[in-house]
């Protein structure tokens, strides 16, 4: 078996995003995810198109990620679809840019996803 790495056409940056669900009015990290990278599925067997995974975590509370020791994965692929929101065609996630916004993300991320030991 011969087992060959593809790199993606496209990456996305690592850094914090909002998910389309996140509104102007919602806390600053509801929906709020770092992407920490992309990932290759290691078995042969899976579909083409979800042989890459967005490795990412989210930056607000549920009982999941109570202890901060789980990550999500996502086909790749979907990271850079569309969806529909108050009428509009608007990307999945966008990246963060505003400053203020990523320091206090950074912070919460800090609390919640201490350093393994």
């Amino acid at each position: 078996m011969s087992y060959e790495t593809k790199l993606p056409e496209r990456m996305p940056e690592p850094g914090f995003y909002y998910h389309y669900k996140h509104g102007p009015e919602d806390a600053v990290n509801y929906m709020a995810y770092e992407v920490m990278g992309v990932g290759h599925h290691t078995e042969d067997d899976c579909r083409p198109m979800d042989a890459n995974m967005l490795v990412y975590r989210p930056l607000y509370e549920s009982f999941v990620y109570e202890h901060g020791k789980m990550f999500d994965l996502r086909p790749l692929h979907m990271f850079f679809e569309t969806a529909e929101r108050d009428g509009k065609t608007v990307p999945r996630f966008q990246k963060i840019e505003d400053p203020a916004v990523i320091e206090e993300l950074a912070a919460i991320r800090d609390r919640m996803y201490q350093p393994y030991p």
